[in-house]
């Protein structure tokens, strides 16, 4: 073996030992997220900020001080966070939630101890991604464990870029993390292949463009889907207190602290909207580098068909957006279709569908 194979394998190897840590730090991040929510059940905050009927004060928008108990004694003023209003009109008025950690000092320490160890994880994940791409000199995205290993590392960095520009989006957290360990179990346990050269097919420049941007609209496109089954739940959860029912113990202490409906779905809208213009490049892209590694720049493989039709079913959301009588739940089980789309395209074509993007195996 020459000096320049074992450097290679040496990198491999590396590689495996920084995802197999990264999951690791990920665990410690998921059960600092499930103490947070735990603790933010005990909070009287969590259980009541979300209510649909409220002072006049907040009826009003402003934001409502609240006392909440510090440790070793103490309070803390804390404010209610001001009313959301949806678009649509004839819907509700309701504040959002206040939070995972539901205003209680333990909640929110156990809350900035899992984004720390997020924050973690994930360099030390983008360190074995890198490692992987040193280890074969090239983009590392030749098969679906680099594929894998990639999206779930530019997932969590369109996450952390999420709080940095201080968006409200630490709720996502416990379900972001439990995501991106099962993406990574199911990396490592059965989509693993070890380091090799592409195909000449691959060997090109669009390699860098098409897939890359595939990854990155696949990651913010699941942030959306995330946001869109919250707000079918968090939905559900007003209007039956807008109709007089009582929610059930789960709903009070975990959906009240979500965001309100409004500001999910107007999450989601924006998030979907915002990447789908990338998803049409990345097509456009896929086309261009088919003609110049096969000759025609659409041939009906079943990868490019699906690819097309996710298109669709996104297109079809953002019209429907865009029509009155398809706001609210009926375009978020579009959006869920178009997410769902996006990962049969992903896992049931490369496994189960033989075609011309077979070659990069599993």
């Amino acid at each position: 073996m020459n000096l320049a194979a074992a450097t290679n394998e040496n990198l491999a190897n590396t590689s495996n030992v920084l995802i197999y840590s990264s999951m690791a730090v990920y665990t410690l991040a998921f059960f600092a997220h499930i103490a947070e929510w735990v603790f933010g059940s005990r909070s009287k905050v969590g259980r009541t900020a979300a209510a649909l009927t409220g002072t006049e004060e907040a009826a009003a928008g402003a934001p409502v001080k609240v006392q909440v108990a510090r440790k070793g004694g103490g309070t803390a003023v804390l404010d209610r966070p001001k009313i959301i209003t949806r678009s649509a009109a004839g819907t509700r008025d309701v504040p959002d939630g206040p939070g995972a950690a539901g205003g209680t000092f333990k909640g929110d320490l156990y809350g900035r101890v899992a984004i720390s160890m997020t924050v973690l994880a994930f360099v030390v994940q983008a360190g074995g991604v890198l490692a992987r791409a040193l280890s074969v000199q090239r983009a590392p995205w030749g098969n679906m464990y680099e594929f894998s290993i990639t999206f779930s590392t530019v997932a969590v960095g369109a996450y952390l870029t999420l709080l940095a520009l201080k968006k409200n989006v630490r709720w996502m957290g416990l379900l972001l993390v439990t995501t991106v360990l099962l993406d990574l179990g199911i990396a490592t346990t059965w989509l693993y292949t070890d380091s090799a050269q592409l195909v000449p097919a691959l060997h090109s420049y669009w390699l860098w463009i098409h897939v890359s941007t595939a990854i990155l609209c696949g990651a913010v496109f699941y942030i959306g889907a995330v946001a869109t089954l919250l707000y079918l739940f968090r939905d559900s959860y007003e209007s039956k207190l807008a109709n007089g029912g009582q929610p059930g113990s789960f709903a009070q202490s975990v959906l009240s602290r979500l965001p309100a409906a409004a500001s999910l779905d107007k999450f989601s809208y924006r998030i979907n909207a915002a990447v789908f213009p990338l998803w049409t490049f990345t097509i456009i892209a896929g086309a261009i580098w088919a003609g110049d590694a096969w000759g025609r720049y659409w041939g009906w493989d079943p990868k490019e068909v699906w690819s097309f039709i996710t298109w669709v079913a996104y297109a079809c959301y953002l019209h429907a957006r865009a029509t009155a009588g398809w706001k609210g739940r009926k375009a978020a089980y579009l959006a869920l279709i178009a997410f769902g789309c996006w990962l049969f395209n992903y896992y049931g074509v490369n496994i189960f569908v033989t075609g011309k993007h077979s070659y990069a195996g599993v």
